[in-house]
């Protein structure tokens, strides 16, 4: 889905080159000096060692103030930005006094409710007195409070499946439920881009692992033909089970996956499927029930469906939605809901605040106009971005638009010069990308007026200019000048 220019590939290959070619010859002198007057410990192996420890000081130390920002405020449509100092080319940063108000393009906050809300609030607050910021305790023993069931009820009617069990960290759900699911002699078939939590869930499970390549219902079925056939591994028994998992929305790309026809393949070969709408749930179709209310796929044929509360509730966790008997599987088997914390209240009443909004149970119609202002303001977003020559990467009606830079020193301008002008966008590189498909990440928010969309999209475009990071031929005839846009308001 990305085919940068031939000179891009080359200008980036060379950069990452003479950057890993000073980095070895700078570790090189470093170990001369070390075995001469050494700081770590005798006998001891070095903790901190390989490929990663090496890009994280010779790469990510040279840009590591675009990344982890302070923040003071609320994440809304503008928020406040800790500012940082540095007198060692940023390997050290120090918090400063001043903030700066910036424009917030990078945060989660889809539906806006991260901020103050004149509904979810004041029930959050009330549930804060009510029952604490924790339960201190697991799910199992004391920690399961009624908001929390109350929270799994109202999760599987508004995914409309049977039951719903929930968890106090999003990346958890993925890691935690995928083991106890399916374990040795089981085959997991894995989306190329799914998330890393989606990576790590198959690899603990002990389960074999293939993948198919990216939205592609064709090759998805190469895949569970050629498997199906051949079996387990040597001994070439039938696998224990089959499950395909994928993304509702891609949050690298904001790409939304083909479920109409990865659905069809896995009726065929009857395999089980696992859909993950972190980004998707809340987000987008008519009602804000995700891709499979977008896409016209009955949610009783996803067999789990899994999602986060961190980027259109205004929370935090996650949860399972699937039949009666998974969930209760997954109630006396898995570790995060045996073991680990339950949700904290004040965040389980957001979720359920949030909902209600959404489904219009708040008595107004204030969570429709929040979907259909994220929809208006995503397309207009991307499609202005494409018109002054940026390479956008994702789907209409996705709120995620990543900007393709590649080049290792774009990066960190785009990010700085961004900030110069009180825009805060999240620049995405290694590990969660390929190393030579690093972007900037925008993530529109239904709290944006056209005004901050207008204001974003000046400051990016001039930023875009001076990095060079226009790579597609910008489309004069149908470009609406900011000026003209400015006078339609």
């Amino acid at each position: 889905m990305v085919n940068p220019p031939f000179l891009t590939v080359l200008t980036t290959r060379f950069s990452y080159l003479l950057i890993f070619a000073f980095g070895r010859l700078r570790d090189f002198f470093c170990r001369i000096l070390d075995a001469v007057k050494s700081s770590n410990l005798k006998g001891y192996a070095p903790i901190c060692c390989g490929y990663e420890d090496f890009y994280w000081r010779r790469v990510h130390l040279r840009m590591q103030d675009c990344f982890d920002r302070p923040v003071a405020s609320a994440p809304d449509a503008w928020l406040d930005i800790v500012e940082r100092q540095s007198n060692d080319s940023h390997k050290t940063l120090q918090r400063t006094a001043e903030t700066s108000r910036c424009l917030n393009l990078g945060s989660y906050n889809y539906l806006g409710f991260a901020a103050a809300d004149e509904y979810c609030t004041p029930r959050v607050i009330e549930s804060l007195k009510k029952y604490s910021a924790s339960t201190c305790s697991a799910r199992v023993d004391g920690g399961n409070t009624k908001l929390h069931t109350e929270l799994e009820e109202l999760v599987a009617r508004f995914v409309r499946k049977p039951a719903a069990i929930v968890f106090g960290m999003g990346y958890v759900t993925n890691s935690a439920i995928i083991p106890t699911l399916i374990g040795k002699g089981g085959l997991i078939v894995s989306d190329s881009l799914n998330h890393n939590s989606i990576v790590n869930g198959s690899r603990f499970s002990g389960a074999t692992i293939k993948v198919f390549k990216h939205n592609n219902p064709a090759h998805l079925e190469h895949v569970l033909r050629e498997q199906i056939a051949e079996g387990q591994d040597h001994t070439h028994k039938p696998w224990k089970k089959i499950i395909v998992i994928m993304e509702g929305i891609y949050s690298m790309e904001g790409e939304m996956c083909n479920l109409p026809g990865i659905m069809a393949v896995c009726k065929k070969y009857k395999a089980y499927t696992y859909l993950d709408e972190a980004h998707s749930i809340g987000a987008i179709g008519k009602t804000g029930r995700g891709v499979c209310e977008l896409m016209g796929v009955d949610p009783a044929d996803i067999d789990i469906m899994m999602g986060t509360f961190t980027k259109s509730f205004g929370s935090c966790g996650g949860y399972i939605a699937a039949s009666k008997e998974i969930i209760h599987h997954l109630k006396h088997a898995c570790p995060a809901h045996i073991y680990a914390t339950s949700i904290s209240p004040p965040a389980a009443q957001q979720v359920i605040s949030a909902m209600k909004v959404i489904l219009g149970e708040d008595g107004s119609n204030r969570g429709a106009k929040k979907l259909a202002q994220i929809w208006e303001n995503g397309n207009f977003f991307r499609l202005e971005l494409k018109k002054m020559g940026f390479e956008v990467l994702g789907d209409n009606d996705s709120p995620v638009m990543p900007i393709m830079l590649y080049n290792p020193a774009k990066m960190p301008a785009f990010s700085r010069e961004c900030l110069r002008k009180n825009v805060a966008v999240c620049t995405i590189a290694y590990p969660a990308t390929p190393l030579l498909l690093a972007r900037a990440r925008i993530c529109i928010s239904a709290s944006h007026s056209r005004d901050d969309l207008i204001r974003g999209l000046e400051v990016i475009s001039k930023v875009g200019d001076l990095v060079g990071a226009k790579y597609c031929p910008v489309e004069k005839e149908k470009t609406i000048s900011i000026k003209r846009l400015k006078k339609l308001q």
